[in-house]
C-alpha cells in the first residue's frame, strides 16, 4: 500500500494539538487559586453554626488549613493556647518548611457589617505571626496574599460560626423585635428590699373619751367604713351628766334672755331703774357663756345633744373613711375613757418602707424617684422618697426610708414584701441596647446583630444598666440592628447546630 503524505501530516498536527490541550489543562488546574469554606470546626445545620463545602483544604502539619500553588504552600492557623487568638502562618516549598523571613504574607478579614481588617505578619520562630487579635466569633471570609521568590500567590476561604439565617417572614412569625443600637439615657439604680406598711399619717386610734358599757358593736376588723359611720354604742352615765348640764344651761339661757327683754322694755319705758336692766343683761351673758361651754364640752367627745332622747346613749363614730384594721371591744364590755377600741386606716395611700444599709445612705435622698414592685405578683407603682431616717440602728446598722404610694384599687396590702429601685442618677451613653437583647453563648456575653437575613452573635463588653437599657462599651456600633425581644429564639437555633469551637 502506498502511504499518503498528506494523511501523515494531518496525524502529526492532531497529536500536537492534543498534547497542547492536555498541558493547558494541567497548567490551569494547578495555577487556579483555592477558595475554600470552613466552619471553625462546626457541623452543618439549619443554623449556620457550621457549614463546610466539599473539597476542603488539606490539613497542614500544624493542624491548620494548607493551600498550595506551583509547589509553594501556605498553612493558616488560629493559635489561642494561653494567649489571645492570633493568626500563625507556616510556609512551604515543595513540601519542605521555608524560613518565615523568606515570605511576605498579609490576610484580609471580611466580617458581616464591618470594614475589612488587614493583618500584617512578622517572622517569629518558625512561623509568621499576625499583628492583631482575632476577635470572636471566628466567622469571616479570609483573603490570603503571599509573595515568595518574586512570585505572588492568592488564596481564600470562609468559616462561619454562631450565625443563623432568618427571613423577614420568620422574624415576624417568631415576633423577634429588631432595634438599632444608639444613644440612651441610663439611670443609676439602687436595688433595695422593703415592705408595704400603713400610712401612719392616715391611721386613727378610736378612743371613747368617756367610760361606759358597750351596748352594741356594728363594725368588725376588715370592714370598710365611711367617715361619721357608727362603729359602736356605749351606755355612759358621764355623758348623761354632760347632756343634762347642757340642757340646764340652755334653759337658764332662755330664762335670762326673757328677763333681759322684759327689763330692757321697762327701762326704756322709764318704769324700772337702769340698774335692773344692767343686771338682767349681765345674767343673760353669763347664761350664754355657760351654755356655750357645756355645748363645746359635749361636742369635744362627739356626744352632741339630739332632741330629748336617751341621754346615756354614746355613739362612737368613724373619724375618717377607711378600713377597720383593729377591733378591741366586745358587747357588754366596760371600757375606759382612754382605751383604744378601734383602729381605722385610710388605705387610699400606703407607705413602701425600705431598709438602707449604711454604705448607701449618701445615695438615697428625699425627692428621688423610686419604683416599687411586688415580689408575690405582677404589680408595679412609682413614687418619690418622702422620708429618710436620721438614725442608724445600733445592731442592724441600717436606716429606714419610705415612699408614699397611691393605692386607689387597694392592690398594695400592708405586710406585702416588695423590691424597690431607687434612681440615684442619670447618664447619657453613646451606644446602648435593650436589656432583653443580652444573651450568653459559649461563655460569651453577646448581642445578635442582624445583617441582611443573617443573625450573628457579637460578643460585647457591657457598661452600666438600669434594667431597661444596657450600655455597650465595645462589640456593637451605633446604628447596627440587633434582636431585642425574643432574642433567645435565635440563641436556641444556634444551639441546635451543636456547634463546637475548634481550629
Amino acid at each position: 500500500m502506498k502511504f499518503n503524505p498528506n494523511k501523515k501530516q494531518a496525524l502529526v498536527i492532531a497529536g500536537v494539538l492534543a498534547v497542547g490541550v492536555l498541558l493547558a489543562a494541567l497548567v490551569l488546574g494547578t495555577g487556579k487559586p483555592q477558595m475554600e469554606t470552613d466552619t471553625h470546626g462546626e457541623p452543618a445545620g439549619q443554623a449556620e453554626g457550621g457549614r463546610e463545602d466539599a473539597g476542603a483544604p488539606q490539613k497542614g502539619p500544624h493542624g491548620g488549613k494548607l493551600f498550595t500553588q506551583d509547589g509553594y504552600g501556605v498553612e493558616v492557623t488560629i493559635f489561642e493556647t494561653n494567649v489571645e487568638p492570633q493568626f500563625r502562618v507556616y510556609t512551604y516549598l515543595n513540601d519542605k518548611p521555608l524560613a518565615p523571613s523568606a515570605s511576605e504574607v498579609s490576610l484580609t478579614l471580611e466580617r458581616l457589617g464591618r470594614a475589612p481588617q488587614v493583618f500584617r505578619f512578622t517572622p517569629e520562630n518558625d512561623y509568621l505571626k499576625g499583628d492583631a487579635v482575632v476577635e470572636e466569633p471566628h466567622s469571616f471570609k479570609v483573603g490570603i496574599a503571599a509573595r515568595h521568590g518574586g512570585k505572588s500567590y492568592r488564596f481564600g476561604y470562609e468559616q462561619v460560626e454562631a450565625r443563623v439565617a432568618m427571613s423577614d417572614q420568620q422574624v415576624q412569625q417568631n415576633k423577634v423585635e429588631i432595634l438599632s443600637a444608639g444613644p440612651a439615657r441610663i439611670q443609676s439604680v439602687l436595688e433595695l428590699i422593703g415592705e408595704i406598711r400603713f400610712n401612719e399619717d392616715r391611721q386613727v386610734h378610736v378612743v371613747p373619751r368617756l367610760a361606759g358599757v358597750v351596748e352594741s358593736v356594728s363594725a368588725n376588723a376588715g370592714d370598710r367604713v365611711r367617715k361619721g359611720q357608727v362603729l359602736a354604742v356605749i351606755f355612759s352615765p358621764a355623758l348623761a351628766d354632760q347632756r343634762s348640764e347642757l340642757l340646764a344651761a340652755q334653759k337658764r339661757l332662755t330664762l335670762a334672755r326673757s328677763t333681759f327683754t322684759r327689763e330692757k322694755k321697762l327701762w326704756e319705758d322709764k318704769i324700772s331703774p337702769e340698774q335692773d336692766y344692767l343686771q338682767a343683761q349681765a345674767a343673760m351673758q353669763e347664761a350664754e357663756i355657760a351654755a356655750q361651754n357645756a355645748r363645746q364640752k359635749l361636742a369635744s367627745i362627739g356626744g352632741e345633744l339630739r332632741g330629748s332622747g336617751n341621754l346615756t346613749r354614746y355613739e362612737i363614730r368613724a373619724p375618717i373613711g377607711g378600713v377597720v384594721i383593729e377591733k378591741k371591744v366586745s358587747l357588754g364590755e366596760t371600757v375606759k375613757e382612754d382605751a383604744t377600741i378601734f383602729v381605722v386606716a385610710d388605705l387610699s395611700t400606703v407607705w413602701a418602707e425600705m431598709t438602707i444599709y449604711a454604705k448607701d445612705l449618701n445615695t438615697v435622698k428625699v425627692g428621688q424617684k423610686a419604683t416599687v414592685k411586688a415580689t408575690a405578683f405582677e404589680s408595679e407603682s412609682s413614687g418619690v422618697i418622702s422620708y429618710v431616717g436620721a438614725l442608724v440602728g445600733e445592731q442592724t446598722r441600717t436606716a429606714k426610708a419610705r415612699v408614699v404610694l397611691p393605692n386607689p384599687q387597694g392592690v398594695w396590702r400592708p405586710g406585702l414584701p416588695v423590691s424597690i429601685r431607687v434612681v440615684s442618677g442619670e447618664v447619657d451613653v453613646p451606644v446602648a441596647v435593650s436589656a432583653e437583647a443580652i444573651q450568653t453563648v459559649r461563655g460569651w456575653t453577646v448581642v445578635f446583630g442582624r445583617y441582611g437575613d443573617q443573625f450573628e452573635a457579637r460578643p460585647v463588653e457591657l457598661g452600666r444598666s438600669d434594667g431597661k437599657f444596657t450600655e455597650i462599651i465595645s462589640g456593637l456600633n451605633a446604628g447596627e440592628q440587633y434582636a431585642a425581644k425574643n432574642s433567645f429564639l435565635i440563641k436556641a437555633d444556634i444551639g441546635k447546630s451543636g456547634a463546637s469551637h475548634d481550629h
